[in-house]
């Protein structure tokens, strides 16, 4: 869900001139060395990401993330780095006020990083000049200017010695954690005594049970959130680790201070660890191994279940890459960036590739020194997401790479799900190709992006930007940041943010937002309470334009809309909120109808990502709502874990059956809360008073499968077709499995399912370098791959062709309707070509059933024949009519070209005199209607098929048409005359290989087919389109 965008910027804390900067300049020998001296060896970003800190072999730079400017600088005396060595590594305290440099002869510095509330780095003074437009925007951005930056003082501390020597470290909010060399051991370090004065204390690895005898630890990387900690070894192991309590250490010593299993054990060299990470968003632990490849687990516990979850593969050879130098999951957890010695990659959380760095083309990035697609060193995400921070491998400069991310990783919504939307540090992108008929074909065109600007105003005060979402109609957007919340119309282009900074700053949006026509519902913490805010579209944003408040015990983790007017509210207490959205002729109000509690059912609430529920037909149509909890099916998403929730009743009482349906599920669509289902006169929303309510004509318009749920799981997009049938399964009074989901595998990443075309739709990301452009950008491009194949396919395999052939007439009028039905014949022929299955096991002959039901039926047969290799004829003409009897139906329907694609059959399966026999019919009827093209092509036809050109004479003997010239085996030198005049055009020669005009206007050059149809050569190997007119007989 990450793509890069743009070009990679470059800052720098030195005036180091490089080789390009300017054309009279000349680099030497004395300028590469000072580069390689002041080259960034290691780069650490607080927990918050506002600060980073950044370490060449003698200074510490401190920056702040956005912009991106130099705070405070810091070097190291010569004395200072001759008695305590150089700077290796670099770490932060999480909250940014410690910084400590591990020195390459084992000591640790430690620097204090003072915040000055009073001292301001970067001031603007204006004197004079040209007087900008008085505008608000332009005062506010004045402002900031003159009030610059926070200044930010780097104060020494003390240097620590550890003469054991340092294996690697951690920065934690209490303590500093040491591996040591010799012996191996792990100290920890406070920050400040505690009450008994004590500051350290030590554990040595060969006392660690749990860890195997002889280990050293080769590094380190801890999660807060997960509280957990991996340690990788020397022996390529590697182990979750987490801190004891300290109550439990001083009490019981036997115990150590860490707990700790493995979970990664090498069984060969080239799986050996060497980096790994923490997602704790989707309580995933990714280790890198030294060949390239990733290994990536599940942390189910705390006590040793984290099972193998998924391999990525690196993206070329070890020989290419390198090896890996730093692994980093986004903030959200959606996206992996690997760093190795020769380039980058990206992944999706589960394993879908993404942008690479080893698709450019290096010989065009040395000229102007791109080392960021060449080399990684240290990877660093900003801007919760939007922006990726590179450093290479001896080089001083730091590489920022705008990312665009989709606005399901700020808010999980279906919304967002339904509508391409996208968001980056400054603007968002919103895709209108739903706008277009739906009978047009999907367009990758960059003018159907359109690019909205975040509030200056807003985004200078609010950023960086949290959570993003759109309505089901596309027609607005709202927008929330650190504080406060802005809303958009796509319809008048128009921002509406609040007039008040203090009633902006008074609250944060928090548990997300939804659309209810052109009403926003937002759950927001406000004075330390919690509460679902309506605002509505056609008002101001100030305090007084709240249309409804609503007190909630706890904050929200996640709301959605579902249904026609159900607002379902999941909290931190474990406690889930139904409410029907109540409309007057004067007021808009939320109703609690019902809730339910998940006690002992969702262990963690924070990590519930995503709720929906699944009402029965006849609640939904007749039923009581305050009866809707009772009722529903309840479907969670926790971590990457679809779990259904199914009500029963036992002993009068209604009680809750937990299944967990599908894993690795980075988003999931249930197509019923793509609209509503059923229109009920008695709740609904009057329309936006800026005008009559648009039909809804987006992806959910279809109701086709208006029961199917759709999920994404890192490898393809699965599909059940029947939710109900899924619920039937799944429940515990049937002892059933569960149907196997639709899988339509796509080589781009998914991002929505048009519904209304049988299209899912993706994105894909590209690298640009033109000799034009002296810098290479990434850019991204619209995708799209059929999966009505792959679903009709499904129905026929389940003996229901009704169900088929009511799906299909459903998209008979989508002009790429019979390339679908193409591609559903090839997937069945591809599978069956080499299963040798006999008639009551192949599905083929279902399926030649099914397409002959369908008036493209014929051409279907020869374009499938066209594109397949000869070997897998015989499986498709086993089920098949005759080709000869396809080849007399083609003419009998007037389908003359695709008569001519059957002739290639006849000669492959028949001997020659018939198929010459039936090329000369099909040239007499060709004749006949003027289709000079298809003249043509047969012509050379027989001439392949005869290349003394007895046959070729035959044919135009019965047709009156004479030759001029000898005929003899270099035919090509002779030229025909066609006795009867070309309809609309006056009777020309032409010779078989010279420039022949074209019907079209155009004249096709020598060799070149006019003729946009297949064809075969008759040896029954593949051809191009120019077959004939390659060849001269």
């Amino acid at each position: 869900m990450y793509w890069p965008m743009g070009a990679a910027r470059i800052y720098s804390a030195n005036r180091t001139r490089r080789k390009g900067q300017d054309h009279h300049d000349v680099q030497d020998s004395t300028s590469m060395d000072r580069d390689h001296v002041d080259a960034i060896v290691g780069m650490r970003t607080s927990r918050t990401g506002h600060l980073i800190a950044t370490i060449t072999g003698a200074t510490v730079t401190i920056w702040q993330a956005s912009p991106l400017v130099v705070l405070a600088s810091t070097s190291r005396s010569v004395s200072s780095t001759r008695d305590y060595g150089t700077n290796v590594a670099v770490f932060l305290r999480p909250d940014a006020s410690i910084a400590v440099v591990q020195t390459s002869n084992g000591f640790l510095v430690t620097y204090s990083l003072i915040l000055d509330p009073t001292n301001r780095v970067y001031q603007s003074i204006r004197k004079g000049g040209t007087q900008h437009k008085s505008t608000e925007v332009n005062r506010l951005i004045l402002e900031q200017e003159r009030a610059g930056l926070r200044e930010v003082n780097i104060k020494f501390r003390m240097v620590i010695r550890i003469d054991a020597g340092i294996a690697a470290a951690l920065a934690l909010d209490n303590e500093i954690i040491v591996a040591t060399k010799r012996p191996a051991a792990v100290q920890c370090i406070k920050w400040t005594p505690d009450n008994a004065g004590r500051q350290t204390s030590t554990e040595l690895m060969s006392r660690m049970a749990w860890m195997q005898k002889g280990s050293n630890i080769a590094a380190m990387v801890f999660d807060r959130a997960m509280s957990l900690a991996i340690w990788i070894t020397g022996d390529g192991k590697a182990y979750a680790v987490q801190r004891r309590p300290e109550a439990s250490n001083e009490t019981d010593e036997s115990h150590g201070l860490f707990r700790g299993y493995a979970f990664h054990t090498p069984k060969e060299s080239s799986l050996a660890a060497s980096n790994a990470t923490i997602n704790a968003r989707f309580s995933l632990l990714a280790v890198g191994c030294v060949g390239g490849g990733i290994h990536v687990y599940t942390a189910r516990d705390y006590v040793g279940s984290i099972p193998l979850s998924h391999k990525l593969l690196a993206p070329e050879s070890l020989s290419t890459t390198g090896r890996i130098t730093c692994l980093s999951y986004s903030p959200d957890g959606y996206c992996l960036v690997a760093g190795y010695e020769h380039g980058w990659a990206l992944w999706s959380v589960y394993g879908k590739p993404g942008a690479s760095s080893f698709n450019a083309d290096m010989s065009s990035s040395e000229p102007n020194d791109e080392r960021w697609l060449r080399s990684v060193s240290n990877v660093s995400w900003i801007n919760v997401g939007s922006e990726l921070l590179l450093t290479s491998i001896n080089d001083s400069r730091l590489w920022l790479l705008e990312m665009t991310k989709s606005a399901v990783t700020s808010c999980f919504s279906s919304a967002n799900i339904s509508r391409t939307l996208l968001l980056t540090s400054s603007y968002l992108m919103l895709y209108r190709g739903f706008d277009l008929p739906s009978t047009a074909t999907v367009s990758a065109d960059a003018s159907l992006w359109q690019h909205i600007a975040v509030p200056a105003v807003y985004l200078m005060n609010q950023r960086p930007i949290r959570s993003i979402v759109i309505s089901h109609d596309g027609r607005y957007i709202a927008v929330a940041g650190r504080r406060g919340l802005t809303h958009y119309s796509v319809g008048s282009g128009r921002w509406k943010t609040f007039d008040s900074s203090e009633a902006e700053n008074a609250f944060v949006v928090r548990g997300g937002m939804c659309w209810y026509q052109h009403v926003l519902i937002a759950a927001v913490e406000s004075d330390e309470s919690y509460e679902l805010r309506l605002y509505s579209r056609e008002l101001g944003l100030s305090a007084e334009s709240l249309l409804h408040v609503e007190q909630l015990p706890s904050a929200a983790v996640v709301l959605s809309m579902t249904g026609q007017d159900s607002l379902l509210v999941y909290t931190y207490d474990n406690v889930l909120y139904h409410y029907l959205v109540n409309v007057s002729d004067t007021a808009v109000a939320l109703i609690q109808v019902g809730q339910l509690a998940l006690h002992g059912i969702i262990r963690a609430p924070a990590r519930v990502r995503a709720v929906t529920w699944i009402l029965p037909d006849f609640q939904l149509r007749n039923g009581d709502p305050s009866q809707d909890v009772a009722h529903a099916s309840v479907l969670f998403l926790v971590d990457a874990k679809l779990v259904l929730l199914q009500s029963s009743m036992s002993e009068g009482t209604h009680k809750y059956d937990m299944r967990v349906i599908a894993n690795n599920v980075e988003y999931f669509d249930l197509m019923r809360d793509q609209g509503t289902l059923i229109s009920s006169p008695n709740r609904y929303l009057p329309a936006s008073p800026a005008g009559e309510e648009s039909p809804v004509t987006g992806p959910h318009a279809d109701r086709g499968l208006q029961d199917s749920l759709w999920y994404f799981d890192g490898d393809s997009v699965r599909c059940w077709t029947d939710v109900e049938d899924l619920l039937t399964s799944a429940s515990t009074e049937n002892d059933r499995n569960l149907p196997q989901p639709v899988a339509i595998a796509t080589d781009f990443y998914p991002i929505s399912i048009m519904l209304n075309r049988g299209i899912v739709l993706g994105l894909d990301s590209e690298l640009i370098q033109r000799r034009d452009v002296h810098f290479p950008m990434f850019r991204h491009t619209i995708r799209t791959q059929l999966f009505l194949p792959h679903i009709l396919r499904q129905c026929l395999s389940d003996l229901e062709p009704g169900a088929a052939s009511v799906l299909a007439l459903r998209y008979q009028d989508l002009p790429y309707f019979p390339h679908a039905l193409e591609l559903l014949l090839h997937l069945v022929l591809d599978d069956e070509v080499d299963a040798n299955l006999n008639a009551e096991d192949s599905l083929m002959p279902s399926v030649v059933s099914f397409l002959s039901s369908f008036p493209d039926y014929l051409d279907i047969v020869v374009q499938c024949t066209r594109k397949t290799e000869v070997r897998s004829w015989r499986t498709l003409f086993a089920y098949l009519p005759s080709p000869q009897q396809l080849f007399e139906e083609s003419l009998e329907k007037g389908l003359l070209k695709t008569a001519g694609g059957y002739l290639l059959v006849l000669h492959t399966f028949q001997e020659l005199e018939t198929s010459s026999e039936q090329c000369i019919r099909l040239l007499q009827m060709a004749k006949e209607v003027g289709d000079w093209d298809l003249c043509k092509e047969l012509g050379r036809f027989l001439m392949a098929l005869d290349a003394s050109g007895d046959t070729l004479h035959e044919a135009l003997g019965r047709l009156n048409v004479q030759t001029t010239g000898e005929m003899n085996d270099n035919s090509s030198q002779g030229s025909l005359s066609l006795t009867t005049p070309r309809p609309m055009k006056s009777l020309k020669q032409y010779r078989l290989n010279e420039e022949i005009p074209n019907p079209s206007g155009r004249t096709s050059g020598k060799g070149q087919a006019t003729s946009n149809e297949a064809v075969l050569s008759p040896n029954g190997t593949v051809a191009s389109e120019d077959y004939f007119s390659s060849r001269s007989g």
